[in-house]
């Protein structure tokens, strides 16, 4: 089953919501962050990218900056940007992109879940990234950003979420600078609550979408509360942390592209020769990039063209669920053996393109530092689902999901 629960949530005032909401702490750099919230002392970024705030010679993992990270929150709690729910709740957190819909119920899921793989996950996380984020979560004393989970759609949660979106007003309903709709609904009906997290109690697991270093880092800072505080129970909110949980039916994967910067010592028709042993190549019509439309195809732009490359029979098999992804084709049958990318995740030779950069930021890399480039068959919600029931592991930069939740919305403290 699957624990969530509501919590007090910690919640910008509604006139203040859009200078407080941010983009993710991981969509961007240090330079970035300071760019993004130039003149805005309420963002959030403040809180989650507090490198900002202290003078560039200072290592963006050095103490210092944790404490500002636990002084910039707590001054946002002191001075009433924000404020905290005076009882348990689950809140409703809808994003409009594109006049495509995604709605997830925002509530405290379980470390020991996460233990046990009922949470299941599809990625590995490096050391360093959880790292930063547990002396985030830990100088804070509080999840600062939510993890990005789903499930397997249920009707009677979809139900109650419509209805109570039909019969209520929204605390929050912004567009934010990216021309992203956000509306939140505070659910605070005791009946209400109860029926849902009963609900979610007959879910059999939940599943990591995005926030992989974030959920492990959140585990990680639960269990040393727990060495702080050997006597606890179980049930205080150390032992939880923040999500938004949306069913799979709504989510939406992007493409996530690879681009390449040299032959590995090939000719381009050396290197051409070599890929049509293992994929039938055709020449891309028209001067548009060619963006994949079914599985096993893949494009590929090269010397100023785009081809249109299909996986031959044999180069993947369907019985595995991380070998038959596309990402895993183009990986075994050309990255590495023909490029020498023989670790996508460590090899400096490769890099990645999120989808919402568009392909013609592929042509526009091949201008400037790359050889080669490959525009990706988005991965789909089954493949995830099936990756991560096998116990097994997506390659590196499998999926991009769009939109980002923004940070700020909701902080969850570990201690009520």
């Amino acid at each position: 089953m699957a624990i969530v629960r509501p919590f007090k949530g910690i919640r910008p005032k509604e006139d203040l919501v859009e200078k407080v909401a941010s983009l993710p702490y991981d969509v961007m750099n240090r330079e970035e962050a300071k760019e993004m919230a130039e003149g805005n002392d309420l963002s959030f970024l403040h809180v989650v990218r507090p490198e900002m705030d202290v003078d560039e010679s200072v290592s963006m993992y050095d103490k210092s900056v944790y404490e500002t990270a636990r002084k910039n929150l707590d001054n946002m709690i002191k001075d009433g940007i924000l404020v905290q729910d005076g009882a348990p709740k689950y809140y409703i957190y809808r994003q409009i992109m594109n006049g495509r819909v995604q709605t997830g119920i925002v509530g405290c899921t379980s470390i020991d879940e996460y233990m046990n793989d009922t949470i299941k996950k599809h990625e590995f996380t490096r050391p360093q990234k959880e790292e930063d984020r547990i002396k985030n979560f830990d100088h804070c004393d509080a999840n600062t950003a939510p993890i990005f989970l789903t499930y397997r759609k249920n009707d009677e949660i979809n139900t109650i979420v419509n209805d109570w979106i039909k019969f209520n007003m929204p605390v929050y309903n912004f567009v934010s600078e990216d021309d992203i709709t956000h509306i939140v609904w505070t659910i605070d009906a005791a009946e209400t609550v109860e029926t849902i997290q009963n609900l979610f109690n007959t879910i059999e697991y939940l599943y990591i979408a995005d926030g992989h270093h974030r959920s492990a880092s959140s585990v990680k800072v639960g269990m040393k509360r727990r060495e702080q505080f050997p006597n606890f129970t179980g049930d205080e909110e150390f032992n939880f942390f923040m999500s938004v949980i949306f069913p799979d039916e709504d989510l939406f994967i992007m493409d996530y592209n690879r681009v390449v910067m040299d032959l590995n010592g090939n000719s381009s028709e050396e290197f051409m020769a070599k890929v049509a042993e293992k994929f039938d190549i055709v020449e891309s019509e028209g001067t548009e990039p060619y963006r994949p439309m079914a599985k096993q195809t893949f494009g590929m732009f090269i010397d100023g063209k785009w081809h249109v490359l299909t996986a031959k029979k044999g180069t993947w098999d369907d019985a595995d669920p991380v070998l038959r992804l596309d990402a895993s084709i183009l990986q075994e049958n050309l990255l590495d053996p023909i490029l020498g990318i023989d670790n996508p995740r460590t090899n400096n030779r490769i890099d990645f393109v999120g989808g919402i950069r568009g392909l013609k930021a592929l042509e526009e890399r091949c201008a400037k530092d790359c050889v080669v480039a490959f525009s990706m068959y988005p991965t789909t919600m089954e493949d995830l689902i099936g990756v991560a029931d096998a116990g097994e592991v997506m390659p590196p930069k499998s999926t991009w999901f769009e939109p980002k939740l923004r940070s700020g919305l909701f902080v969850h403290r570990l201690f009520d």
